[in-house]
């Protein structure tokens, strides 16, 4: 019976993942997002009863000796990782064993400025940074942070992290209805996003049960805010049971253009696309007038 890690889960995000919990026991977290699937809490910086990593080490090796390796060996908490002391030993650990697999954190990047933690998020393979808002009011109102978080400091931060970081930078945005769906809160992540320039941006909208009376918005909606990252690389993760997305019918011409404008996932082009642009997506694939790149095992088509 493992204590600490858990999977392997199917992640259309990032392939088959093997997931490690660095707090297991209880929420160990410095926000307290409006969103988030754990019961609601004060935010803290420190994770309580941390494991030790020889322990971790022991049980993700042993998953290794019995099964296939994952896409993914992914770092995580029931709160924020990288409040984990040992986080760099850790990742050293992990690094010596993963064999072809990646290494992967998901962070609130609220620890970003930190160089002991910047030192271990250097040697992950994949970093997924979240940015629910650019501004410090719609900050506050969502992810609800430990006081004396400022969201520009964590911009800069994440702005001199990527060029510094030469593994795969991914920023998720998560989007919440009445809080941080508005075009003038959105324009204002687009342009901190562009400052920080990362690999891909995941936008994603409430799928589970959240700890506060909020709402998500529908599948639409977010492909809507997507087109807004204009030459960007952007996933839309889609709810299940989201409302309908209306089929785009588009010609060669038109395929083009918005393809030089924004890479779109495989999985954005099956919902998007009509089957007859899709086949033309396919044909300009074929003829090299678009091309096809791996961002964090996602795959994307670009012109």
């Amino acid at each position: 019976m493992y204590k600490y890690i858990f999977g392997p889960v199917l992640s259309r995000r990032f392939g088959l993942s093997l997931g490690i919990d660095l707090s297991p026991d209880e929420k160990s977290c410095n926000f307290d997002c409006l969103y988030c699937e754990l019961e609601k809490a004060k935010p803290i910086n420190y994770i309580k009863h941390p494991p030790k990593v020889e322990d971790i080490i022991n049980e993700v090796k042993d998953f290794l000796l019995k099964n296939q390796y994952p896409d993914v060996i992914t770092v995580t908490a029931n709160g924020e990782p990288t409040l984990y002391k040992d986080l760099n030993n850790l990742i050293e650990q992990l690094n010596k064993i993963k064999n072809s697999s990646k290494t992967l954190i998901l962070s609130n990047g609220s620890t970003i400025n930190n160089p002991s933690v910047r030192k271990a998020l250097k040697k992950f393979d994949i970093v997924k940074l979240s940015l629910d808002a650019a501004d410090q009011e719609t900050f506050e109102k969502v992810d609800r942070p430990l006081e004396g978080i400022e969201i520009e400091d964590l911009i800069n931060g994440m702005i001199s992290f990527r060029k510094e970081y030469s593994g795969t930078l991914v920023l998720e945005v998560l989007i919440v209805k009445y809080i941080n769906d508005k075009p003038q809160v959105i324009q204002k992540i687009v342009e901190a996003a562009k400052r920080i320039n990362p690999d891909r941006i995941d936008i994603s909208t409430i799928d589970r049960p959240p700890a506060y009376r909020v709402f998500p918005v529908d599948n639409q909606t977010l492909y809507e805010i997507a087109k807004m990252f204009e030459g960007l690389n952007v996933n839309v993760a889609v709810r299940k049971n989201g409302g309908d997305v209306k089929k785009v019918s588009l010609d060669e011409e038109d395929i083009l253009n918005t393809f030089k404008k924004r890479a779109y996932s495989l999985n954005d082009i099956q919902t998007l696309f009509d089957e007859e642009t899709q086949k033309k997506i396919q044909n300009l694939l074929a003829s090299g007038k678009v091309k096809k790149i791996n961002v964090g095992n996602l795959e994307f088509i670009k012109g």
